[in-house]
């Protein structure tokens, strides 16, 4: 499984609905394990962003499909960053000449 991280931005018409957050988050958890993606967490932060999500994706594709469905809601703009763990970044170093 590929590891994503999604960094969420409030659109002015999820502001507007922000009482509806944590469905929209328990919404997306069901729709992306109907994808074969793991939602392994969700935080609501402060700062540049208003939220990170940890996703485990079968692959890119999956993943970016289903920041697709995500942001078509049009509640969040996203983000996605691609996340190695250890072992993979070694993996990766191992080819780097």
């Amino acid at each position: 499984m590929i590891t994503h991280i999604l960094l969420v931005q409030f659109t002015p018409q999820g502001v507007r609905t922000i009482r509806d957050s944590p469905k929209r988050a328990a919404a997306l958890a069901k729709a992306a394990k109907g994808l074969g993606v793991t939602v392994e967490a969700t935080y609501w932060t402060s700062g540049g962003y208003d939220g990170v999500l940890l996703l485990r994706a079968p692959d890119d594709e999956t993943a970016s499909a289903l920041a697709l469905t995500l942001a078509r809601a049009g509640n969040v703009q996203t983000q996605t960053l691609r996340a190695f763990d250890r072992e993979r970044m070694k993996s990766i170093l191992a080819r780097v000449r």
